[in-house]
């Protein structure tokens, strides 16, 4: 798991160049007036979802992760908390959604959370497991962007 944001002073040149193409288009859209949806930037090796998400407590939130693809996770507007953990190959599997790769689990363990502010960027890589869209303080409509790269890519 990475966790940075596009206003850092990095320059993320050490990121894998699949990485670096969607940080590049991050920076470059204005996601506040796009339209929810699907949209396309590299065929099915880099897609891009654009929604608005309401946060919520923590036990309503399930864990997830992935087996093809990362999440690049990026908060437009509002705050939320992401969980994250290690898939130990422990965690017994709640539902597993085969055409949207999305594994969720029952329940995790050693659970740590980064707080998203606008800018903000998780990178969830398959051995990763997530809980997106937990409430900071109350809970509230985000909009946020989750760039689906396929793992093959990095």
């Amino acid at each position: 798991m990475i966790f940075s944001s596009i206003y850092s002073n990095d320059d993320f040149s050490a990121y894998p160049a699949a990485i670096r193409r969607v940080i590049d288009y991050l920076k470059s859209n204005d996601f506040v007036n796009m339209e929810t949806g699907v949209y396309d930037l590299e065929g099915k090796d880099i897609y891009v979802q654009v929604m608005d998400a309401e946060t919520g407590p923590v036990s309503e939130k399930r864990p997830e992760s992935h087996e093809k693809y990362l999440d690049v996770q990026f908060l437009v507007t509002g705050e939320e908390k992401l969980g994250f953990t290690p898939n130990t190959g422990a965690y017994e599997v709640d539902e597993f959604i085969e055409e949207r790769d999305l594994i969720f689990y029952k329940k995790v363990e050693n659970e740590g959370f980064v707080y998203a502010v606008p800018g903000c960027f998780s990178i969830f890589f398959p051995q990763d497991i997530h809980r997106p869209a937990v409430a900071a303080d109350q809970p509230m409509t985000i909009r946020k962007v989750v760039v689906k790269v396929k793992a093959s890519l990095i």
